[in-house]
């Protein structure tokens, strides 16, 4: 009897643990919401000088800029060979690599400009037993997350006569019910595709232009659901069920580069982008018949938020993020009046990419190679602890530098420069 009930004690503390692991996961772009918060889990407060410990290394990934997506303890991302683009699972208990599969074609500086790097771009979605993954090229792949198996795949080009944007296609999928949110750009602009088969089950009306670089989200007004990203002509709406134009507006549009995730929260929705767009917060309400109003609160360019494509996270009623303002600085903006609240010169660097988990922020440098943690404060910049990667990449990222996003999933920080992905344990 005794024997049985430890037996039947273990078994439950394994089912509490693998059940807990899952909660910390991150299981697409931006984390579990695609907002650039963490799953809730016990992480250190401060850190020892020269960082917390690595728990491995990963030396394989090949090129590009392709963040985690982390479920059940592999962390799946892409990277270009020679002879291809990769979707790849890697063991997160050791770092070893589980599989990988060839998605699309490797590109070259034909296909667009690898001054600053090429390689795959965009982080891969986990959804059930399957994993969605977009290449640099714009072919869309499905495959199985156990094995890699790949089971469908769409080319956004030779399928949809899309673009490749200036620096290749970059979003992180949605994956909605049924349905796999993409922006192949042009004509069929925004397409939902049937995620078991990869045919077209939506389609987004009255907005043509060519896809730029924003992963998109959905939101909820009243009782009408829309997706939200954004191009060179600015912020773009589309109802969820009939496809069609719900708002647009034109602040954060810009001629060279649209990148940054929207950030939509209660009866409103944040957007920043750089080349001096700044940044905009427009209150929408629900009208009749499935419309929309969204009402510009406010739009500011000067010393302000001008995120370049390392994201920025809503906390509290503050935005923190980087701007390109004053050579590149971390910055601090109350996302209801859009004031300035503190600006700090990061030099160096000229960018940076930001996550936040359990009360403190995680703010990746692009140019030294350090991760600042950061309390959160509307009134001063505030630094705890400081990482530095202990080896970069050897490959020539010509004009570009390190621009994959932290993830922190199950505990761990996951740091990406080009080929080499280092996992280090923050876990408290």
């Amino acid at each position: 009897m005794m024997i049985r009930r430890l037996s039947l004690c273990i078994a439950s503390l394994a089912i509490t643990t693998a059940a807990f692991a899952g909660e910390t996961d991150s299981p697409q772009w931006r984390g579990p919401n695609r907002d650039g918060i963490a799953a809730p889990q016990p992480l250190l407060k401060t850190w020892p000088a020269g960082g917390p410990k690595i728990k491995w290394e990963f030396r394989d990934s090949g090129v590009g800029y392709s963040g985690f997506a982390i479920r059940d303890k592999v962390l799946y991302t892409m990277g270009t060979r020679e002879d291809g683009c990769y979707a790849i699972g890697i063991d997160t208990n050791g770092g070893k690599m589980l599989w990988q599969t060839k998605i699309s074609r490797a590109t070259s500086g034909e296909d667009y400009a690898h001054g600053w790097g090429g390689g795959p771009r965009s982080t891969p979605t986990i959804d059930g037993d399957f994993v969605y993954a977009l290449s640099d090229a714009g072919v869309l792949a499905c495959l199985t997350a156990d094995k890699g198996e790949l089971i469908w795949s769409v080319d956004f080009v030779a399928d949809y006569q899309g673009s490749i944007p200036k620096w290749g296609f970059s979003e992180s999928v949605l994956i909605d019910g049924d349905r796999v949110i993409a922006t192949p750009g042009g004509t069929s602009f925004m397409v939902g595709f049937d995620k078991k088969t990869g045919k077209e089950i939506w389609k987004s009306t009255g907005h043509e232009n060519a896809a730029q670089y924003v992963s998109p989200m959905k939101h909820t007004i009243g009782d009408v659901s829309f997706y939200v990203t954004a191009s060179k002509s600015g912020l773009v709406a589309f109802d969820t069920e009939t496809g069609k134009l719900l708002f647009q507006n034109a602040a954060t549009g810009n001629d060279v580069a649209v990148i940054p995730t929207p950030i939509p929260f209660d009866n409103y929705v944040y957007h920043t982008s750089d080349y001096g767009a700044g940044s905009v917060l427009l209150k929408l309400t629900a009208g009749e018949n499935r419309t929309i109003q969204a009402e510009q609160v406010y739009h500011e360019s000067t010393k302000s938020m001008q995120n370049h494509h390392g994201g920025v996270v809503l906390i509290d009623g503050v935005i923190y993020g980087a701007t390109k303002v004053s050579g590149g600085a971390w910055m601090a903006q109350d996302v209801k009046t859009g004031e300035s609240l503190w600006m700090e010169r990061m030099r160096p660097n000229r960018s940076g990419s930001i996550a936040y988990a359990d009360g403190l922020l995680y703010c990746y440098n692009d140019e030294e190679a350090t991760l600042w943690l950061v309390e959160p404060s509307r009134e001063a910049f505030k630094k705890v602890g400081e990482l530095k990667l202990p080896e970069t990449t050897k490959t020539d990222r010509g004009s570009g530098a390190i621009w994959a996003h932290p993830v922190i999933a199950d505990g761990t920080l996951y740091l990406r420069d080009q080929e080499l992905i280092f996992a280090f344990d923050i876990a408290r």
